[in-house]
Parts: C-alpha cells; sequence; structure tokens
C-alpha cells in the first residue's frame, strides 16, 4: 500500500492583525490534494528555530515542502507541479491541456506573483507611492482581460494553474488594488471550492492548535 505523502509546514506562525495564517503556502499543496483526492499528512519544522534538518530539504529555510515516497521537494510551484502529475484532475493529459495548466502555472509564479510580493513589501514599509503599482496595474489589467472571456484559466476547467493563481490573487491588498471584477469573480469562484475551504480550516486550525500548545509550555 502506497504511503501517504507528507506536506511539510511550519508548527506556529504569528496570529494577530496582518497574519499570514490561512496563506501560508502549505494551503497550496493541501488544496491540490484535496481536489485530487490524494492521501496526505501534514508535518512540522519550528518557525522559530530554523535548524540544519529544515535548511537541507529546503535551502531557504521556508515551507512548504513535500515527500513522497523517497521524493522530497522544495518550492510550492515545483511541488504542485509534482502533485499535478500524480492527476488528471489537477492537469489533463492531452499535451495541449497539460500545456496550456504548465503556461498559467509559470505566470501565476512569474508574471503576477514577482510583481505582486515585491508590491506588498514596499507598500510596508512606506507610505509615500509604490514604484510598483503601475508595473502591478499593467499585470493585472493583462489578466482581467483574459478572465472576462473564461471560467478557469486552462483547458477548459479548474487545474492547478487555478490553484495557484487564485492563491496569488486572493491576498488581501491585492484584492483591494484597483478595480477587476473579472479577477474578483475568479477568485471568488475557486476560494468556494469544497476543497479549498477544507484546505484553509484545517491550515487555520493547525496554527489555532499550535497557540494551545503553546500557552501551556511553562515560562523558563
Amino acid at each position: 500500500m502506497p504511503k501517504p505523502l507528507i506536506i511539510w509546514t511550519y508548527d506556529w506562525v504569528p496570529g494577530g492583525k496582518g497574519s499570514p495564517r490561512g496563506h501560508v503556502r502549505d494551503i497550496r499543496l493541501r488544496w491540490a490534494c484535496e481536489e485530487a483526492g490524494i492521501a496526505y499528512e501534514v508535518r512540522t519544522v519550528p518557525f522559530d528555530e530554523r535548524g540544519p534538518e529544515h535548511f537541507a530539504r529546503q535551502p531557504f529555510g521556508q515551507v512548504p515542502f513535500l515527500e513522497d515516497d523517497g521524493i522530497v521537494i522544495f518550492e510550492s510551484g515545483a511541488a504542485l507541479l509534482h502533485l499535478a502529475g500524480k492527476s488528471d484532475v489537477l492537469m489533463p493529459r492531452d499535451r495541449q491541456g497539460a500545456a496550456e495548466t504548465l503556461q498559467w502555472i509559470v505566470a501565476a509564479l512569474n508574471s503576477i506573483e514577482m510583481v505582486t510580493v515585491p508590491w506588498w513589501f514596499i507598500g510596508l514599509s512606506t507610505s509615500g507611492d509604490n514604484p510598483l503599482e503601475g508595473w502591478m496595474a499593467m499585470r493585472l489589467e493583462h489578466l482581467e482581460k483574459v478572465l472576462a472571456t473564461r471560467e478557469w484559466l486552462a483547458a477548459g476547467r479548474f487545474t492547478a494553474a487555478d490553484i495557484l493563481m487564485a492563491d496569488v490573487l486572493r491576498i488581501p491588498k491585492v484584492r483591494g488594488f484597483g478595480t477587476f471584477p473579472a479577477l474578483g469573480a475568479y477568485v471568488e469562484r475557486a476560494c468556494a471550492r469544497p476543497a479549498f475551504r477544507k484546505a484553509k480550516d484545517d491550515q487555520m486550525a493547525h496554527f489555532a492548535a499550535a497557540d494551545t500548545c503553546r500557552a501551556e509550555v511553562p515560562m523558563k
């Protein structure tokens, strides 16, 4: 009997205003597994102390990384592609459908997230004009035109590309940027899927349980 694959995430992340809870990127892999019915377990590495074992499996000390029957793979996009190779629910097996899914996965990482993340970080550190605002607006305008004509990005159906793109776009600061009705409707459709709701609820519960454990540890 095949072993369940293992999704690694942090044991805890801070809560409160601006918390990353619900957005830590292991959610992308949880969501994919829930969509495809792939059995998985969640294990953790310390958030506060990232030691040699963590860096041996993720050289930047980040999460997630994935273990699958002896294969260890890091970066959420790479791990998502690995999962897509296991199920045609996530990526069609015909050449055209697979190519469309692949190109939109890369677009989510390279054309959208590479702009939205630095835009968000710059916005945290300055109250003045954000020099990336025009660049991000242009990228979102192009994507708005695409999603105004289709329900999902690739192959005429929901794929792993939508998991990645919707997760990039659902960041609250990004969703509140500009007026992009097609993008907003797309994110709403994706986040209404039962697999996403399950993945998010599980991640939130994981970190809430960690709060309880930390509160029970006596202060030294």
